[in-house]
């Protein structure tokens, strides 16, 4: 009859490993329009708040809703399950939030670009997610 080994016990199995995370270009411009979108929003509300109340309150909780919005709905480790389509309405909704905040502060160009890189950016991994 046999024992049941620990995981220390010498002969024993390593644990299993988890795989490795791809990291290619497009998770590298995935991280860089997420950060560029919190630092967007962040931005709008430092320069369109007065400062000090509402301007640090705007500077922080906007791009903390967004960031919490997007944990809990469209993170690949989110705890509440969402379909294709309800990810996809919290990305756009994110997405034309920062690009809407270049616009409010009359950079158009800056906004538009940004919403063109992050919709590509979002295409391309929602295939990655799909696939």
């Amino acid at each position: 009859m046999s024992t049941p080994q620990s995981s220390l016990d010498p002969g024993s199995q390593p644990p299993a490993t988890p795989p490795a995370r791809r990291v290619d270009a497009w998770t590298v411009l995935r991280v860089l329009v997420c950060t560029f979108g919190l630092l967007s929003l962040a931005y709008w509300g430092y320069l369109t708040w007065p400062f000090p109340l509402p301007g640090v309150l705007f500077m922080i909780g906007a791009p903390l809703f967004a960031a919490v919005v997007w944990y809990l709905f469209r993170s690949p480790r989110s705890p509440i399950e969402t379909d294709v389509v309800g990810k996809t309405i919290v990305e756009v909704a994110l997405v034309v939030a920062a690009g809407a905040s270049w616009l409010s502060l009359r950079h158009p160009v800056v906004g538009l670009v940004f919403i063109v890189v992050a919709t590509v950016s979002g295409i391309v991994t929602a295939r990655r997610e799909s696939a």
